[in-house]
């Protein structure tokens, strides 16, 4: 395994850092510090959105709904009940929470534009709420707000909420950043992909989608609840569609899979509306909203050539950026143990699968022992990957049962049947492109973690997850080099070759330490001496205890390593029995070459 040490330097970042933090202190006008306060109002909500957008993909056009509980929630408690602003913090989270919770159950099973419409009328509902409400001041919202205070010590002054603003803004920017360089922001990448993969790997995608959301929500609230302690004021105007839609706009400016690029995308947009705002009227004539027009034209322009946003683009040529490192040493994991040899380990009774009027895996039945490699062959279209899917519960059966160990596990969720210690591989190479070599096969010991529950989020985003993360990714690196993968640990998986991503791929199920495993045309683009080196791991598995099922063109790697063959044809089993027996069988022969 290759050790690349740390991170490199990045001084431009730096610097940019020093400059923000000594803008007060510097001799600017008053309407640079108002400036760079709603930057980094908007950089939290844009934060948020790097969760949902850039890293689970969810687009949502109702932060700015969002935004305007957290504020409205604290003028309440303040102005009406007279309490204070930092209680008017804590139940902003919680009324937020409570409702981007109930949301985020209800939408939870949209994607793509059915949930960016969702989003975009629940933003609505709210906003209308908001505007029609009697106890909310209805269109002229609610005034005289108190200023923050610590202590005796009074933040009245725009020039002391800058500090309050941008320090919120560094804690929110680091803990993302730690959260999603950790095995539940992992998981939060991996959704991207869809349900697919993540779940069978362990992943509870519906729950992590709701809390993405709920996370996502209060990090607007938070926004929210300094804009109201800044401005004294609050109103329904800045909590509408336009201004939910203005967040999207900069996240994907700046780069929505970016922490940096959440700031750099409110900076530019904050300043560049601020200068066009001015310009264009005297440059076209009239009082239009020409800014809108023109940000618009350049989001298209810079888009056409940093797809990713504009801190991806500027980051790749700056310097290396990943998230995580894998250490020289760590505790071992603990491993499942293995069942006794020739104890049965699978067993798959009746499998039926139909679509419609076509029955694409009809009344298949095999079984597997503990160390043994068990072929799945037969013509494109016989039913192979299908089968595989049934087994690992990623399809539902029209009929029949698949046992793992004497436990049914038809009826389970594939996260669940990878729980016991199913393992598997996709037919078509399903990493995530973006994300390093390393992230991607740690992804596989997802339930291997310490704990499950939302203490993890906190644990994650403050670094105290430090243990757990060195074990995850020192047994991903592992298992990387096991399969030949070890010098390539922080390239983009997108940017491997087709039979390196294959590879990649059983890292990732190893990482799960699976008793079974499933391999769907593992050899397919490797060459020679990769395929000598794939049979010789998996003649080591299968010494070790483990069990491989798996489907596989190339005949001759696959006569040499595998123990028995199953041969399959139009959805049904045609034959079975040791590789020299299935080669002499008259309807193997058919199936391959006809009659």
């Amino acid at each position: 395994m290759k050790d690349r040490g740390p991170l490199p330097f990045q001084a431009p970042l730096i610097v940019v850092i020093a400059l923000i933090a000594l803008l007060p202190l510097a001799p600017v006008a008053s309407a640079w510090i108002t400036s760079f306060n709603y930057i980094g109002l908007f950089a939290l909500v844009a934060l948020g959105l790097v969760l949902l957008i850039g890293s689970a993909n969810m687009l949502s056009f109702g932060q700015a709904a969002f935004v305007g509980l957290g504020a409205y929630t604290t003028a309440l408690v303040t102005t009406l009940a007279g309490l204070s602003p930092w209680l008017g913090l804590v139940l902003g989270w919680l009324v937020t929470g409570i409702a981007a919770y109930l949301i985020g159950l209800i939408t939870r099973r949209l994607s793509g534009h059915y949930l960016a419409i969702a989003t975009m009328a629940v933003g609505m509902a709210i906003y209308f709420a908001f505007a029609n409400l009697e106890v909310l001041g209805k269109n002229d919202g609610l005034n005289a707000l108190p200023h923050l205070s610590i202590l005796g010590f009074s933040f009245e002054r725009s020039e002391r909420m800058y500090y309050v603003i941008w320090g919120t803004v560094a804690l929110a920017a680091l803990g993302v950043r730690n959260l999603l360089s950790s095995r539940i922001g992992r998981a939060m990448r991996a959704l991207a992909l869809g349900d697919t993969m993540p779940e069978a790997n362990g992943i509870d995608t519906a729950r992590l989608k709701v809390l993405t959301f709920v996370l996502a929500a209060l990090l607007a609230s938070t926004s929210g609840w300094l804009y109201a302690h800044l401005q004294r004021a609050v109103s329904p105007i800045p909590f509408g569609l336009t201004h939910g839609t203005e967040y999207v706009f900069m996240t994907v400016l700046g780069g929505a899979s970016s922490v940096w690029g959440a700031i750099l995308g409110a900076g530019l947009f904050v300043l560049l509306d601020d200068v066009l705002r001015n310009l264009l009227p005297r440059l076209l004539g009239g009082d239009g909203h020409y800014e809108l027009v023109a940000l618009g034209v350049m989001l298209i322009v810079i888009l056409q050539r940093a797809r990713d946003g504009l801190w991806p683009f500027l980051a790749r040529r700056m310097t290396e950026y990943r998230l995580a490192e894998a250490p020289a040493q760590a505790p071992v994991l603990p491993a499942r143990p293995r069942p006794a040899p020739g104890e049965p380990v699978l067993e798959a009774r009746g499998l039926q699968k139909r679509f419609g009027g076509l029955v694409a895996v009809s009344n298949v039945s095999f079984d597997i022992k503990a160390g043994e490699i068990l072929a799945l062959i037969g013509p494109n279209g016989a039913g192979k990957s299908t089968t595989f899917d049934l087994v690992t519960s990623v399809q539902r059966l029209s009929a029949g049962e698949v046992s793992f160990r004497g436990t049914k596990i038809s009826d389970l969720p594939s996260r669940a049947v990878f729980a016991l210690g199913v393992g598997r591989t996709f037919q078509h190479a399903n990493l995530l492109p973006n994300m390093s070599v390393l992230e991607n096969a740690a992804l596989g010991a997802h339930l291997r973690g310490d704990g499950h529950a939302i203490g993890d989020v906190l644990a994650s985003a403050s670094r105290l997850n430090r243990a757990e993360e060195r074990k995850l990714l020192h047994e991903a690196a592992k298992q990387l080099d096991r399969v030949g993968l070890g010098d390539s640990l922080y390239t983009a998986a997108g940017n491997l070759a087709l039979g390196q991503q294959r590879l990649a791929e059983i890292a990732r199920a190893l990482c799960g330490d699976p008793t079974l495993l499933l391999l769907d045309e593992p050899a397919a683009g490797l060459r020679y001496f990769e395929k000598v080196a794939l049979s010789s791991l998996l003649h080591q598995l299968r010494s070790e205890g483990m069990s491989i099922l798996l489907v596989e063109h190339d005949m001759e790697f696959l006569m040499e390593l595998a123990d028995r063959v199953i041969v399959m044809d139009f959805g049904r089993l045609i034959a079975s029995g040791t590789p020299e027996q299935v080669q002499n069988d008259p309807a193997v022969r058919r199936a391959y070459l006809g009659d």
